[in-house]
């Protein structure tokens, strides 16, 4: 519990709130009996998480309508979305779940890792209350937030570029930063973006997620994009 409060960046006064948010249903299923599950403070957590990102979307995106922060939230909220930084903190290895569920992949599933990750939300929000929430969201989402401004969610490249490279096969893209250069306050770093051991692109930005978009948007961009595919595929 301990490494995980320090990658969470909260160590909790109620430690057992921690150990609910991380109890997946499967336990007390394969138990035949009523317990503590994530599933409550999964629901708490969504609407903390709701709350803290509409505050801040509409702070920031100052000049959006209704519906451009309607679509800016829905896409930071998404099940994979949620997932994907899930995995970044290395969620999965710390859930509490049966023993069925675990061997069939529940570790890996995105709904149980995103739900995991609000019931966490919703675990520092009772333990701290919603400014100490806002600020785990934020810090957790910090690198989606940032890439907001630069008009990632006009299109979603790095989705096109994975559904067109996954209708072909199951491997997704992945995503490397390979450089980083200025001071702290003014960084810029570079990204590529590689499928099947061969680069499809390269791309800079001020926030990692944004060179990864950029990125993405350069193999679309990629006269030979079709060629390069179909010879790996």
């Amino acid at each position: 519990m301990e490494s995980l409060e320090s990658i969470l960046g909260h160590p909790f006064r109620q430690l057992r709130l921690l150990t609910e948010a991380l109890t997946h249903a499967s336990v007390s299923y394969e138990a035949q009996r009523s317990g503590l599950d994530n599933q409550r403070l999964e629901f708490l957590g969504d609407a903390v998480l709701q709350l803290a990102l509409s505050h801040e979307l509409f702070a920031r995106l100052s000049e959006s309508d209704e519906g451009q922060l309607t679509k800016a939230r829905a896409h930071l909220v998404s099940t994979k979305s949620l997932a994907r930084l899930a995995r970044e903190i290395g969620l999965g290895r710390h859930l509490i779940m049966g023993r069925g569920e675990e061997a069939s992949g529940g570790r890996e599933r995105d709904s149980t890792l995103a739900d995991a990750l609000e019931a966490i939300i919703g675990a520092i929000y009772l333990d701290a209350g919603l400014d100490a929430a806002t600020q785990f969201v934020l810090r957790v989402l910090g690198d989606e937030l940032d890439g907001l401004g630069h008009g990632i969610l006009e299109s979603n490249p790095k989705g096109e570029l994975q559904e067109r490279l996954q209708a072909i096969n199951s491997e997704a893209p992945a995503y490397c930063i390979i450089g980083q250069s200025g001071p702290d306050h003014a960084k810029s770093f570079e990204a590529s973006v590689t499928w099947g051991g061969r680069e499809l692109g390269r791309g800079a930005g001020k926030s990692k997620k944004e060179a990864e978009v950029q990125a993405a948007c350069a193999a679309l961009a990629n006269p030979a994009f079709e060629t390069v595919i179909s010879a790996i595929s």
